[in-house]
């Protein structure tokens, strides 16, 4: 998989040796750079943007976020909760499988509770009142993804109810359906997706009051169609009489986050070895998952090439081969961008690897302050 972030913007001039290592730095003034992307995408076209927790919930921009947005989305008990206590707006919240002692809760905290299956929303129907809109996640049965396991829409998806399989009972008591089929995207194939599914579901736009069109909108990318994608949501409204909401949550924190590491050995094996105090296994697992060969901060166009990789015991912790920009040699500092969504949110501390630290940075103001710091006790604590 290959992003198609990785733009330095104002890191290029941030002082590496500011901050400890491993650590995440954020700056806050291209968040807010995203964001008003967002807020004039959703004023231009009418939509609803809900901020995805799941890819980034550094809630110490949580009042920053509700300054320009309509709210959160959420995907289970623990970051609605988070939503409850930090965010502003709307909570909706989906789960592909809920379980019996979080609904009550669940409930009373989201404006919007989405179901997988309309076998999910009959069991817990007893749960439900007019405090809270209930949604269907619906798979539209059509690929655009790049990648099977990034894709909610593969063959055999546990992710929404197929659509080929909808019938009017599925929708009793149901206010807005949801579909998610992109990763990572432009306007294209969720125009494609909607060109699709619409015949399908024609039949209930004058019962529904919702439409969700997930996320994977890279909406806040320089060359995403943002001008046809607002006629497009404002045709979708006329059209269909509903709301349209969108959960972006990589456009939110695109290339507004670095992640700062340190040499710790240099040597031979064929070619020259690494070992660095980033860790892909625990600070960037996607690196591993999808896979895909983060960008790194002024990385060289030519020269010898250096094999990185993590202090863990993971034959596999590789993060990649790089021409360094600085001398490949202990205690030298380099980072990898577009590190602020889903690396800080999927971190874990396999093989007892430190925690990175978090800061926020205002490239506007050059204020930096560090926003938490992770000690042995969050090894610990995990174990028993």
């Amino acid at each position: 998989m290959e992003t198609r972030a990785g733009d330095p913007g104002a890191f290029a001039r941030f002082d590496l040796n500011r901050v400890p290592t491993p650590a995440f730095v954020v700056d806050e003034a291209a968040v807010r750079r995203n964001l008003a992307v967002l807020a004039d995408v959703k004023k231009r076209s009418g939509a609803k943007v809900l901020s995805a927790l799941k890819a980034f919930s550094m809630w110490s921009l949580a009042d920053v976020v509700g300054e320009y947005l309509d709210g959160v989305c959420t995907s289970g008990l623990w970051e609605a909760r988070l939503a409850r206590d930090h965010y502003k707006g709307e909570i909706a919240t989906y789960c592909a499988g809920y379980k019996a002692s979080d609904m009550a809760e669940i409930v009373a905290i989201s404006d919007h509770v989405i179901f997988n299956s309309p076998n999910q929303h009959r069991r817990f129907a007893a749960f439900l009142d007019d405090s809270v809109d209930v949604g269907l996640r619906i798979n539209p049965e059509h690929a655009e993804g790049e990648v099977a396991k990034y894709d909610p829409c593969s063959p055999h998806s546990r992710l929404g109810f197929p659509v080929s399989q909808l019938q009017p009972e599925h929708l009793q008591g149901v206010s807005g359906i949801h579909f998610h089929s992109l990763c990572e995207q432009d306007f294209v194939p969720l125009k494609r997706t909607w060109e699709y599914l619409k015949p399908k579901i024609a039949p209930w736009f004058g019962r529904l009051k919702w439409l969700n069109f997930g996320g994977g909108h890279h909406i806040t990318r320089a060359d995403y169609q943002r001008d046809e994608l607002v006629e497009f949501i404002k045709g979708v409204r006329a059209e269909t009489g509903c709301d349209v909401y969108l959960e972006p949550g990589e456009a939110i924190a695109l290339d507004a986050g670095i992640l700062v590491g340190e040499l710790l050995d240099v040597f031979d094996n064929g070619m020259p070895i690494g070992i660095t105090d980033i860790s892909a296994t625990c600070h960037m697992p996607d690196v591993i998952e999808a896979p895909y060969r983060p960008a790194m901060l002024g990385e060289r166009s030519g020269g010898p090439a250096i094999r990185l990789g993590g202090p863990s015991c993971l034959a596999g912790d590789i993060i990649g081969d790089y021409r360094l920009p600085v001398p490949a040699e202990p205690g030298q500092r380099f980072a990898f961008l577009d590190q602020a969504h889903y690396s800080m949110v999927k971190t874990n501390t396999f093989n007892g690897v430190p925690l990175p630290s978090i800061w926020l940075w205002n490239s506007d103001t050059d204020e930096l302050r560090c926003v938490r710091e992770f000690g042995w006790e969050e090894f610990r604590d995990r174990l028993s």
